[in-house]
C-alpha cells in the first residue's frame, strides 16, 4: 500500500504519465526494481557531501526509464539537502559551444534549480535571499548590532563588505563580478527595488547578451557566456554549500543530442568538455559537485560518434569486464539501466492503480487478476518483445483505467483485446551517413 502520498503528488503522477512524460514530483511512490541503483547513488551522495565530486553516466535504451531515474535522483538528493537542477541537451543546448548554445544550457540549469521546499524549480531567488539573510545575521552578530537595526541604510556599506569578502573566499574565476551582482541583488532586496533584483537575477541566469547592457544596469564588466558558464556553476556550488546545503547536483538528459552533432570537430569539443568536468570531479579540483548524464548505448559506445570515439573518455568509461546482468558494479562511472522484468512491471501497475484511485477518489474495478490478464494480452501482441517500453505499458494501463472510471461496468476484456503495440521509438536520422564537415 502506498503511504504518505500527497494529493498534489498523485495528480502530478497521473497527469504526467497520461501525457507521456515523467512527473516532476512523487516519482518515489511508483519506483520499482531500482533499489540497488538507488542505494549505490545514496552512497555516492554521501561521498559528495563529504567534499568529493562525482560524475555518473546513466545508460539505457529508449523507454528504459532514464528520465524517470533522473527525477528519482532529484527526489533522493533533495532529501539529502542537495540543490539540484535538471536540463536536457537539445540541438540548441550543448556543453561546449561558441554561438550561445552552452549559455542556453546554463540558463536552463539555473532556471530549474530546485530544493526540498521548491521541488519544481525556480529556487534561485529563494537561495539568494537565504544566503543574504545569513550574511546579515553574521554581520549583526559580529558587530553587536540587532538584526532589525542592521537593515538600516547606514549599515549598507558594512553588509556589502561582508558580501564581497564572503564571495571572494568562495569563488575563483569571475568572482568579482559575481560578488558585485549579488550586492546589487542585496540592495534590491533590502530596498524593495524589484527592477534591481530582476536585473541581478538576469545576470546570474546568463540572460544578458551584451556587456554594455549589463554595465549600464549593474555596473559589471563581464557577463556569463559560453566560455565561463562552467566556472559560474562551480561558484554557485560553493555558494550553496556555504549556505548549509550538502552540494549541487546537475542532471543532463537526452545526451543523444551530442552524438547527433553533425561536425566531428564540434562533437569532439563537447566530449572534451565532458572529459574536463570528469577530471575536475575525480581529481579533487572541485568539491560537492555531482554531474549525471543520461543517454543511450549509442551515445556511449558508438566508436565513430559516441563518447567512445574520444579515446580519453573510452578508457575511463569502459565497463568493468567482470560485470554481468547477475553481478553488477554500481561503483563505476557508467550505470546501465536494465529493463524492468514482468514481476516489476506487475508491481508498478499495482502502484499506479492505487495512485489513480487516490487522485480521483474512486476505486476502479481492476483486480490483480485483471492486471495479470492485461499484461498477458500486451506481452503476447506481435512486436511486443521488440518495441514494448514501460512508457507504453503505463499509458495503455492508465487509459484503460480512465475509460473504466468514466464507464463503470464496461467490458474490461474488450478493452484488453483492443491493445496494440506500436514502434514508438523516435525516428533517428541516419547520422552515420551524414557527411561530416
Amino acid at each position: 500500500m502506498i503511504e504518505n502520498i500527497k494529493p498534489r503528488e498523485a495528480t502530478s503522477i497521473i497527469n504526467s504519465l497520461l501525457g507521456g512524460v515523467v512527473p516532476k514530483t512523487g516519482v518515489q511512490h511508483i519506483t520499482v526494481g531500482r533499489s540497488a541503483e538507488i542505494q549505490a547513488f545514496i552512497n555516492a551522495l554521501e561521498d559528495v557531501k563529504n567534499g568529493h565530486s562525482m560524475v555518473k553516466f546513466w545508460i539505457g535504451d529508449f523507454g528504459s526509464g532514464k528520465s524517470f531515474m533522473m527525477h528519482l535522483l532529484n527526489t533522493v538528493a533533495m532529501k539529502q539537502k542537495f540543490v539540484v537542477a535538471n536540463a536536457d541537451f537539445t540541438p540548441q543546448n550543448r556543453i561546449y559551444a561558441n554561438d550561445g548554445k552552452s549559455l542556453a544550457l546554463y540558463t536552463a540549469i539555473i532556471d530549474n534549480l530546485a530544493i526540498q521546499t521548491k521541488p519544481e524549480g525556480g529556487a534561485l531567488s529563494t537561495l539568494m535571499e537565504k544566503w543574504i539573510e545569513q550574511i546579515i545575521t553574521k554581520a549583526a552578530q559580529e558587530n553587536n548590532i540587532s538584526i532589525e537595526e542592521i537593515r538600516n541604510e547606514q549599515y549598507e556599506k558594512l553588509i556589502q563588505d561582508y558580501i564581497m569578502r564572503t564571495v571572494n573566499e568562495l569563488t575563483d574565476v569571475g568572482g568579482f563580478d559575481f560578488g558585485l551582482v549579488i550586492m546589487k541583488y542585496y540592495q534590491g532586496y533590502i530596498k524593495d527595488d524589484e527592477l534591481l533584483r530582476k536585473n541581478a537575477l538576469r545576470w546570474l541566469k546568463g540572460e544578458y547578451h551584451t556587456k554594455t547592457e549589463a554595465r549600464q544596469d549593474l555596473g559589471v564588466r563581464d557577463i556569463i557566456g559560453d566560455d565561463n558558464f562552467y566556472d559560474m556553476l562551480k561558484n554557485f556550488c560553493k555558494l550553496f554549500v556555504s549556505i548549509g546545503y550538502s552540494g549541487f547536483m546537475i542532471n543532463l538528459d537526452e545526451a543523444i543530442n551530442l552524438y547527433k552533432i553533425p561536425t566531428a570537430a564540434m562533437r569532439e569539443k563537447n566530449y572534451e568538455k565532458i572529459l574536463s568536468i570528469y577530471n575536475d570531479c575525480f581529481q579533487g579540483k572541485v568539491s560537492n559537485l555531482f554531474f549525471n548524464f543520461a543517454g543511450t548505448r549509442e551515445f556511449l559506445e558508438n566508436e565513430r560518434r559516441g563518447l567512445f570515439s574520444y579515446q580519453a573518455l573510452k578508457s575511463r568509461l569502459e565497463t568493468n569486464k567482470f560485470e554481468s546482468q547477475e553481478i553488477r558494479d554500481f561503483a563505476q562511472p557508467v550505470i546501465r539501466l536494465m529493463p524492468l522484468n514482468a514481476t516489476e512491471i506487475f508491481v508498478l501497475l499495482q502502484k499506479l492503480k492505487q495512485v489513480f484511485d487516490i487522485n480521483y477518489k474512486t476505486n476502479v474495478d481492476i483486480t490483480s487478476e485483471d492486471i495479470q490478464l492485461f499484461m498477458e494480452e500486451l506481452f503476447n501482441r506481435p512486436g511486443a518483445s521488440e518495441f514494448l517500453t514501460p512508457r507504453e505499458v503505463i499509458r495503455d494501463f492508465l487509459n484503460i483505467m480512465s475509460i473504466l472510471r468514466q464507464n463503470p461496468g464496461f467490458d474490461k476484456a474488450k478493452l484488453f483485446a483492443d491493445i496494440e503495440v506500436k514502434d514508438e521509438r523516435p525516428v533517428e536520422e541516419d547520422v552515420e551517413n551524414i557527411k561530416e564537415i
